[in-house]
């Protein structure tokens, strides 16, 4: 009994070794490998670098873009677009993505080596023509100048008046006791 026990404890747990094995079985470009501009505006143009070594030298490249209404790559334009490229002969690839005026969300493009089997992954996230830089805040908008500022000017105004309206009344004092 004991032996049946310790027998499944092993399996147990070799099976549970076994399997991020198996994922890693098909070879899976490094993001670190992958660079370009991840965030896009509306209707913007991104190209996506893979670096040399992602891929076999010169090997066709299969590159698949799906996301919420049409891309286009090369001259292909669909809302799931697959195209067929060639790696550089040291492996490395460059992909242009035009995103639609109209884009919103997120876009997947997957790459996959048809003869390497290498996968390499890269998400396109689109933001607003108007946050352009990505931090998705408010566009700055009206005055940069403090209340203080504000208060302080209106002070000297009010402070102007009142010493306008006693020097009239000073003046007209004087002439009257002329």
């Amino acid at each position: 009994m004991a032996k049946k026990i310790f027998a499944g404890l092993v399996l147990a747990v070799l099976a549970f070794f076994s399997v991020p094995a198996a994922a890693n079985a098909a070879g899976y470009v490094p993001s670190t490998s992958i660079s370009g501009d991840n965030t896009v505006v509306s209707g913007g143009t991104t190209i996506i670098n893979f670096a040399p070594g992602s891929f076999a030298g010169s090997e066709n490249v299969s590159i698949t873009i799906t996301g919420a209404g049409s891309a286009t790559v090369g001259a292909f334009k669909a809302e799931t677009i697959t195209v067929t490229k060639q790696a550089a002969a040291d492996g490395s690839l460059s992909i242009s993505v035009k995103l639609p005026a109209g884009a919103t969300g997120t876009y997947s493009l997957t790459a996959t080596g048809v003869t390497s089997g290498n996968v390499g992954t890269y998400t396109i996230t689109v933001v607003p023509a108007d946050s352009a830089n990505g931090s998705g805040a408010l566009p700055d908008t009206g005055s940069s100048v403090s209340m203080l500022a504000v208060w302080a000017g209106a002070g000297a105004l009010l402070l102007g008046a009142a010493l306008i309206a006693v020097m009239t009344v000073v003046r007209r004092q004087r002439l009257a006791q002329d």
